[in-house]
């Protein structure tokens, strides 16, 4: 997908609330650091992506988004078995210090766990855990989910390191200054690990799906689904590659660094980019 001088339509209830924001003079909320991630499967000749839907009752609810969540004190400060590239690596890519850096691979992993049932991680630097679905580590889920333990317990807990290899930078998105809630996302792709599957446990989604992105693009243009920019714009890009290899490849050469920020035009309705 290329970018659409048109723009892309703004949902009513969002050009409302933006209207009044404007209107009130206000002062932006400062954005949250935070990660998501595409997780991506082989499909036939092709992939798809898994998708999430937010509940009504979240900061962008009714919305389909990719997993993901906000960065946790616990990600930057976390003493964890790491595979892959070094925080300063990481570091490098992302134009951050190693430790904001570290925390936002750790935060991208966990959420995917939390929110997918997905663990980026393994016993060694060349290999990935297989299922993770049985009642032990559903249990082992929940308690990081509410925060009764930290990622790096949980791991260490099982002799695992995190794989943060399997984490492919893409792109960074900043919430609009209008939202109450704003967050500075970091986008990551992944591929699903072999042996392990996808499970809607998140109680911050209402439905969930594997679909292939381009499909995930018409049916969002067609009103089937409400995406907001990042999620739109991201699934094109992902959908312009050919196959599974192409997106790694892809991956390799993307600006992960620079923020992108979508501009409403509240006459028109809708949003651009800059």
């Amino acid at each position: 997908m290329t970018i659409d001088p048109r723009g892309y339509p703004a949902p009513p209830a969002l050009v409302e609330h933006a209207r009044r924001f404007h209107a009130s003079g206000a002062a932006p909320a400062v954005p949250r650091v935070a990660a998501t991630v595409l997780l991506l499967r082989p499909a036939g000749d092709g992939f798809e992506v898994y998708l999430i839907r937010r509940v009504a009752a979240m900061a962008f609810g009714g919305v389909y988004a990719f997993p993901g969540g906000g960065v946790d004190p616990s990600d930057s400060t976390a003493h964890l078995d790491w595979s892959g590239p070094e925080p300063a690596g990481w570091g490098a890519r992302f134009r951050l210090p190693p430790e904001a850096a570290q925390a936002v691979v750790c935060a991208a992993a966990r959420e995917v766990f939390e929110e997918a049932g997905v663990l980026l991680a393994g016993p060694d630097p060349d290999r990935v855990v297989g299922d993770v679905s049985d009642d032990g580590w559903e249990a082992a889920r929940v308690e990081l989910e509410q925060r009764r333990s930290g990622f790096a317990e949980l791991l260490a807990g099982r002799g695992l390191t995190l794989r943060s290899d399997l984490l492919l930078p893409w792109s960074r998105w900043v919430t609009p200054e209008f939202e109450p809630r704003r967050f500075d996302t970091y986008f990551f792709v992944a591929l699903l690990p072999e042996g392990q599957r996808t499970r809607d446990v998140s109680g911050e989604a209402d439905h969930t799906l594997w679909v292939r992105p381009a499909d995930a693009c018409d049916r969002a243009a067609a009103g089937e689904l409400t995406m907001l920019p990042p999620t739109l714009i991201t699934l094109g890009e992902v959908a312009a590659c050919d196959d599974l290899a192409e997106v790694v490849r892809a991956a390799t050469t993307r600006d992960a660094a620079t923020p992108i920020t979508p501009h409403l035009d509240l006459t028109g309705e809708r949003f651009y980019l800059p």
